[in-house]
Parts: structure tokens; C-alpha cells; sequence
């Protein structure tokens, strides 16, 4: 499909180039609507095969995760100077500087605050034993 799109862009939009293009992306999308149904096929099946062996748990992941679709989980993280870091070694790079800032401090407190109030001058109530009943 992409070479046919290609060969259209090039050859300056002939009549025949962009038929062909419109056909492979009509059989493009056969193929990936055929698959979309396989696998939705199989997933209700697995859902039912759970529910016949009563096991629930399963059943509803299932379930849950037929109703979310599918959802990219987006890991990309900012360095110290504002810049994303998105290859392995960047990001890698980036949480070692943050543990290492986060870590070598004498204490952790100076780096924790609540709010506007600063958590280190926060004062803790001890729990008794009565407490814990």
C-alpha cells in the first residue's frame, strides 16, 4: 500500500496509479478488519470458556478489558533540563540522576513537601497500644 501511495505521489496522480492505490487500501483494511474480527471472536470465547469453569476473576478481566480496548501506556519522562528522554538509555539516565539527588541527601525530608507547608516541621503524634484496636 505504501509504495502504491508512493508510486501515485510520484508519478503525478495518474488515474490508473490511484485507482491501484485505493484498491490495496481497500485490501488493506479487509485484512485488518478480518483480524479485528478473529480476535474479538476469540476473546468472547475465552470469556465464556471462563464462565463455564467458574472462574470469575478471569471472566470479568476479561470483560473489563473487552469494554477498555486497548490502551497505549505512554512512558516517556522529561530530563533536568526540561527535554524528553525517550530512548531506553535517556530514561535510564534521567531516573539515575533523580535516585541519586533523591538518595544522597542526609534528609529525605528536606525534599518532601505537603502541600505549601514544609512536611519536615510537621509534628507526629505517637500511637499507643489503644490505638491499634
Amino acid at each position: 500500500m505504501k509504495k502504491a501511495r508512493e508510486k501515485w505521489l510520484i508519478k503525478g496522480r495518474m488515474k490508473k496509479e490511484e485507482q491501484e492505490y485505493h484498491h490495496k487500501r481497500k485490501e488493506a483494511h479487509k485484512i485488518i478488519r478480518n483480524k479485528k474480527t478473529t480476535h474479538m471472536k476469540n476473546v468472547k470465547e475465552s470469556i465464556e470458556e471462563y464462565q463455564k469453569r467458574n472462574n470469575t476473576g478471569k471472566m470479568y478481566e476479561g470483560v473489563n478489558q473487552f469494554k477498555k480496548g486497548y490502551q497505549h501506556i505512554f512512558s516517556i519522562i522529561r530530563n533536568k533540563k526540561g527535554k524528553l528522554a525517550m530512548n531506553k538509555r535517556e530514561k535510564a539516565e534521567t531516573w539515575k540522576v533523580y535516585f541519586d539527588k533523591f538518595l544522597s541527601t542526609q534528609e529525605p525530608r528536606e525534599l518532601i513537601k505537603k502541600g505549601n507547608k514544609d512536611i519536615s516541621k510537621l509534628e507526629v503524634e505517637e500511637l499507643t497500644k489503644e490505638d491499634y484496636r
